[in-house]
């Protein structure tokens, strides 16, 4: 079987998503119990399209981001209604909101940083020297 491009096919299998994007079914099928995604049934098996595969690409960008499942619940959400105006308007928002907390605790990061390589330095000018040890 000859096989298009994801973008090109209009049905995908939760096997075929899980290798795509790297992830395990399971993951797929929470995402599916929270209501971010909604595949149709055959029977008992999913059957996802391409908008079920372009809202999987949101919601695994969001995770990476840091964001939330209901901050990406609620941009997917917005994006159902097609309200373009509240949707970017909530979209920067929540960056605004994630930028700030990453930019204080990078930050933070940096203080700590600086503060290990102050100890480092002085219990490394306090350590005698590799001679006076190997004369003990």
């Amino acid at each position: 079987m000859n096989r298009s491009e994801p973008e090109n096919r209009d049905l995908f299998a939760i096997a075929d998503l899980a290798d795509e994007f790297g992830i395990s079914t399971r993951a797929i099928r929470f995402y599916e119990s929270k209501g971010l995604i909604r595949p149709e049934r055959v029977g008992s098996t999913r059957v996802f399209r391409r908008r079920d595969r372009a809202r999987l690409i949101l919601i695994l960008r969001g995770k990476r981001l840091g964001f939330s499942l209901r901050d990406i619940s609620d941009y997917l959400s917005l994006y159902d209604a097609q309200s373009q105006t509240a949707q970017v308007t909530l979209l920067i928002n929540k960056v605004d909101e994630r930028l700030t907390l990453l930019e204080a605790q990078l930050d933070d990061l940096q203080t700590t940083i600086g503060e290990l390589r102050e100890i480092r330095k002085l219990a490394t000018e306090r350590m005698p020297a590799r001679s006076e040890l190997a004369e003990t």
